[in-house]
Formats: structure tokens, C-alpha cells, sequence
């Protein structure tokens, strides 16, 4: 175990941060925008002055000093993993059967994804459901982990770092669980840590088509529809990915100087289903910690990495896919998977926006018992 302490943290912003927020919102700039055929905003051309606006006003009435009361209730700490800090809350259950997991947020979402779960997997009210210790760390550069101050930070050295972390608090045994990115970066600590992690639960598994033909011979109409919300997602909504794998510090400046920019391009990828309140917390994070473009490097690393995944994850690994959000292909995942034990798909009946509102993708927050009970069904499987 690394001798590298272990820090308690309490997240207490400035006020004089809070009012610069609150001068900036005040004072915002409009973009023109162009109406469609109705006469309303034309969302086809991105976000709109509607509904930014509407986000912006919540925003100024936001109890931000509420939502660090909430999480300040966690215990949260920081360590210094490969020169970086790194923020978690850990919350451990009373249970001395309970299983550790860490669970793994991505991009525009935070910590505040996964704070619904922790009261039912950590204190189930049946005892007969499997308690769990949680781990729940802000990826290196994100929120309350700061900016990084060094490069590489992609999704096998994050993976690494959380490796060390579980290490760090003396978990032996343990299953890593991913949303977003955190459903890329849970499968790489299977691999790297086969030895320890006893499974891998994820809500959606990125295998894509490698360009070989054959790899469609056998796709069920399901497949093919989920190929097609693929395609459809590249040609509409794709842009991010693109500016943020080749010039992150160029938009930076902007996200960096204006709330209401970093709004819109965070709540792009958080449809109109998502509630305010919710959207609010996950982008005020990322403005008060000044994390808005060192985030945005996760993606530029990604691409850039020189390290490749090449060989199948044999670590037991469980799917939970929720209709709206990105559909994954089994014959494809099973290429890069080959010890695929559970593969769920749910359709909770969430509200949605339109094509642009991926319904589910925060489903801890949006369909926080369905989630749980998948969970803990995987997790007890494996026990």
C-alpha cells in the first residue's frame, strides 16, 4: 500500500467566485440565431437562445451553497496519484459483507451523477440486497480533482491511477462501475487488474465497426437500428468529440471567460428530459473549479494515445442500456469482450426533448432504482 497520504476535503468556493458567476450571467451577450419554418428557433444549427436562456435564468437563482451542503455530507478526500490530484468521496457502508466498487463519471457530467445511488447501495433496505463500499472519484482534470498539469491523461491512465487508488484504500477485491466515459475507462482497470476486480458494469459498451465486413454477418434488426442511431449521432451531434480531440485549448478561451458558453456547449450532451437543477450542478462544477478546458483535454489525450487495446477484456462484465441513450451492438461487443455475462436493455419512459435529448445516459440520476437493481443483480452473481 503507498505511503502517499490521504487527504480529507471540504469544498468551500469563495463567495467573490460566486459573485464574478453572477455578474458574468447578468451581463451576457446573445448569439443571432436563425428561426425555422414555425417561426421559433431553428435547433437544427445547435443549441438555442430559448433554451440557454432558460438555463442561464435557473442558473442565476441555483443555491449552489445547497448543493455543497450536500456534498460536503459525503466523506470526501484527496490523494496525489502520477502527479496529479485526485478528489472521491468514499462512502462506506455498515454492512461487513459489502463489496467496494468505484464508480466512474464522464464528460459533461461529475460526481453529482452518481449522488442518488449511494444511500441504496451502501444501506440496501433489504437485507437480503448487496451492500456496497463506494468509491466515487472526479476524473484528473474535472471538477474538484483541479486542472492536470500534465499530458496523457487518457483512458488507460486514468484507469491506472484508479487501480492505485483502490489499492491505496486497501480494497483487494473489488468491481469497477462506468457511465460515459467511466464505460470506457471501468473495462481498461479489468484488464489491467484482472487479478483484483471481480467485474465491470457499465451503461454502454463502445465497440464500433472495424471496417471488416464480416463483422455484420449475423446482425439481428436491432443491431442495425443501433448502427443506424450511431450514424445518426456522428452526422448531428459528433462536433464536440471533433473540437475536443483536436483543439480543446482553442474553445477553451471561450468556455474558460463565459458561463453561459460553457453552458451551452456542456448542456448540448444534456437534453431538455434532464432536469435544471441537474444540469445546473454538473456545469457550476466545472465553471467554480476552473476545470471547463482541462476536461475537454480527456478527449485529445484519447485519441492521441499511443497505448491501443487490442486483446478482448475476460473479466466478467455487465451491460445496463437504456432506450434514447447510445445503443451498443452485442456482436460486436462480444469481439471485444469475452466474458459477457448480463446485458439488460431499459426503456423507463423518461421524457424527451426530441432526437437530440439522449434519455437514459445519466441513468443513475434519471432511473436511479432500475440502475441499482442492475447492480446489484450483476454484483451478486459474481459474489
Amino acid at each position: 500500500m503507498s505511503s502517499t497520504p490521504i487527504r480529507p476535503y471540504r469544498i468551500d468556493v469563495p463567495q467573490a467566485k460566486l459573485d464574478d458567476l453572477a455578474a458574468r450571467l447578468g451581463r451576457a451577450i446573445w448569439p443571432n440565431e436563425l428561426a425555422g419554418p414555425d417561426g421559433s428557433a431553428d435547433g437544427s444549427y445547435g443549441m438555442t437562445n430559448d433554451r440557454v436562456q432558460r438555463l442561464a435564468a435557473h442558473w442565476q437563482s441555483f443555491d449552489w451553497r445547497a448543493l455543497e451542503a450536500r456534498l460536503n455530507a459525503y466523506p470526501q478526500f484527496v490523494t496525489e496519484i502520477d502527479g496529479e490530484d485526485i478528489h472521491f468521496i468514499h462512502v462506506r457502508s455498515s454492512r461487513e459483507d459489502a463489496t467496494p466498487l468505484i464508480l466512474t463519471h464522464g464528460w459533461p457530467g461529475s460526481i453529482v451523477e452518481f449522488l442518488d445511488l449511494i444511500a441504496p447501495l451502501t444501506e440496501p433496505a433489504k437485507r437480503d440486497d448487496p451492500a456496497f463500499h463506494l468509491v466515487i472519484p472526479s476524473l484528473p482534470g474535472f471538477g474538484f480533482s483541479g486542472p492536470t498539469r500534465s499530458t496523457g491523461w487518457n483512458r488507460h491512465r486514468t484507469a491506472r491511477a484508479w487501480v492505485e487508488l483502490m489499492q491505496r484504500l486497501g480494497y483487494g477485491r473489488y468491481g469497477s462501475v462506468g457511465n460515459d466515459a467511466g464505460s470506457m475507462i471501468a473495462p481498461e482497470m479489468g484488464r489491467i487488474d484482472a487479478e483484483h476486480i471481480i467485474g465491470v458494469h457499465v451503461t454502454q459498451i463502445f465497440s464500433f465497426p472495424s471496417g471488416d465486413p464480416s463483422e455484420f454477418e449475423g446482425f439481428t434488426p436491432t443491431d442495425y437500428a443501433a448502427m443506424q442511431k450511431l450514424q445518426w449521432f456522428y452526422e448531428n451531434m459528433f462536433s464536440f468529440n471533433v473540437v475536443q480531440s483536436q483543439q480543446p485549448q482553442t474553445l477553451a478561451f471561450a468556455l474558460a471567460d463565459s458561463p453561459v458558453g460553457l453552458l451551452a456547449w456542456n448542456a448540448q450532451l444534456m437534453g431538455d428530459g434532464l432536469d435544471d437543477d441537474f444540469v445546473i450542478a454538473n456545469t457550476a462544477i466545472y465553471w467554480l473549479t476552473d476545470t471547463a478546458s482541462s476536461s475537454m483535454r480527456f478527449y485529445y489525450e484519447d485519441a492521441h494515445a499511443e497505448q491501443t487495446s487490442s486483446e478482448p477484456t475476460t473479466v466478467p462484465l455487465g451491460l445496463a442500456m437504456f432506450a434514447n441513450d447510445f445503443q451498443s451492438i452485442r456482436p460486436l461487443a462480444d469481439r471485444d469482450h469475452k466474458n459477457i455475462v448480463s446485458w439488460n436493455s431499459y426503456d423507463p419512459g423518461l421524457p424527451t426533448g426530441g432526437p437530440r435529448d439522449a434519455g437514459g445516459h445519466y441513468a443513475a440520476h434519471e432511473a436511479t432504482d432500475l440502475l441499482v437493481g442492475d447492480v446489484r443483480q450483476f454484483f451478486a452473481q459474481l459474489a
